[in-house]
């Protein structure tokens, strides 16, 4: 047996283990659910060993749908053991929600339509237009939700409401507007009292994984406290942005939005369908408000915060997420390469760090501050390979492959020394180190120098 087929049967046992036969959680004990995104990178794995658990997984996703479209980040699974998460949220407080399933109240990015199409594109012609009229209907109405509702400015750029909408959990650009905007007095005497450290022993995330690896106490009490003021709202779009802490266009998400309004338009084209002339308006007007996110000083695009209207000047993963969109030029993407390749930015030995060597924030070992993930990983190869940047495509999706055979399937990766952190035997990292491999151009490896800051 040589050392590929042995990485992929670890990536198939991994799977295997998280499978709850419709759906999969992304790990045992710290992450008993569903989750939006996670799903959607799982079955592109997926499809590389059954086209039918693939669909399903998709399928799974489709029926939290929301009655106004949104496709909630979490359903809850009701026989398991652990169910208390439910209460937090509390779904059932808007009349949008689904009667039979207990879902979180917002949603994560819209990674459905690659997932889709990433089936789709195993399937012969016939099949594959089977498969598109089976999901247009919930992602039409998926992506009407987010111009309807989270589109306040009528300027086609999305905003998310909670850290947790982003993918990025505890990513700088939410941090720094946390700290600066949002400081209850509760979170004061937590922290004078230095109460936050007792507080961490009874986190339930740090019963799986060190402290040292998790959002800080503090970031994740606030974070909970958002969530309390948007389900007290209801999830109510219109009382939510008469007074809210946390109103931002992110990068990241925008990014990903703007890739997957082209392949809504690509799937209703093949299964002959016209999109609604407003949402063709609307996609049209996205791609045009997306440089307005572009700092033309730092030479970097960056998330905006509705409520100032200004840029948040922190650096992350995000910043190169544009590249994935596909709707920026190759200028710009030139621009953001020189980013990926430059030693005091993201080139690191196991690339791609969350965050930026130079970043105040910078933590090797600690969540959406530092470490590399496979997911970003992927997305970021992916959008260099349609940019036409195949050698530095084919160096990271070598890289992450190599990764996961050293350390294993886990959720992140210390991206200096390669050791890995928080949850094992992660599903989206087996799911998506699997794809790698399988879509994987024999001979293509090159050497490239890093880019030395001046």
């Amino acid at each position: 047996m040589t050392e590929k087929q042995s990485l992929e049967d670890q990536l198939l046992t991994v799977l295997k283990n998280n499978d709850q036969k419709s759906f999969t959680i992304p790990a045992e004990g710290l992450y008993p659910h569903q989750w939006l995104w996670d799903s959607c990178f799982i079955a592109i794995g997926l499809r590389h060993i059954s086209i039918s658990r693939a669909q399903t997984e998709l399928k799974s996703l489709i029926r939290g749908q929301w009655s106004n479209g949104m496709l909630p980040h979490m359903i809850f699974d009701s026989s398991h053991w652990y169910n208390k998460d439910s209460s937090l949220w509390r779904s059932h407080l808007s009349l949008h929600a689904p009667d039979n399933l207990n879902t979180s109240g917002i949603t994560q990015p819209p990674m459905l339509a690659e997932a889709i199409v990433q089936i789709g594109a195993k399937l012969s012609k016939p099949e594959r237009r089977t498969w598109y009229q089976q999901m247009y209907p919930a992602l039409l109405s998926y992506h009407r939700w987010l111009y309807n509702e989270r589109d306040p400015s009528n300027d086609g750029l999305v905003i998310q409401l909670h850290p947790y909408e982003t993918g990025l959990d505890s990513t700088p650009p939410w941090i720094d507007q946390l700290n600066k905007h949002y400081k209850p007095w509760w979170a004061v005497v937590i922290k004078s009292t230095k109460l936050d450290n007792l507080i961490n022993i009874i986190r339930r995330d740090t019963r799986h994984a060190p402290p040292g690896e998790r959002m800080e106490t503090m970031q994740a009490l606030l974070y909970f406290d958002v969530i309390r003021k948007l389900r007290n709202k209801r999830y109510d779009i219109h009382k939510i942005l008469r007074k809210s802490d946390f109103v931002i266009a992110d990068l990241s998400f925008n990014s990903i939005f703007l890739r997957a309004n082209q392949h809504l338009i690509d799937i209703a084209k093949t299964i002959g369908r016209d999109l609604p002339k407003e949402l063709v308006a609307k996609i049209k007007s996205s791609q045009d408000s997306f440089e307005s996110l572009w700092d033309a000083y730092s030479s970097q695009y960056y998330s905006r915060n509705l409520a100032t209207n200004k840029l948040i000047k922190e650096p992350s993963i995000a910043s190169l997420m544009p590249l994935y969109s596909g709707c920026i030029t190759k200028e710009r993407a030139k621009q953001l390469v020189d980013s990926l390749i430059d030693e005091k930015k993201f080139a690191t030995k196991h690339p791609i760090p969350s965050v930026p060597l130079n970043s105040k924030y910078f933590d090797p070992d600690r969540y959406w501050q530092g470490p590399a993930w496979i997911n970003t990983n992927w997305l970021i190869i992916d959008g260099l390979r349609r940019y036409g940047f195949d050698q530095y495509a084919d160096i990271i999706s070598q890289k992450s492959i190599e990764l996961v055979e050293q350390a294993g399937s886990y959720e992140y990766f210390n991206p200096l020394d390669g050791s890995p952190a928080g949850a094992r035997n992660f599903s989206w990292t087996a799911g998506l180190t699997l794809d790698l491999i399988k879509t994987k151009k024999p001979n293509t490896r090159k050497t490239v120098r890093s880019k030395k800051a001046k």
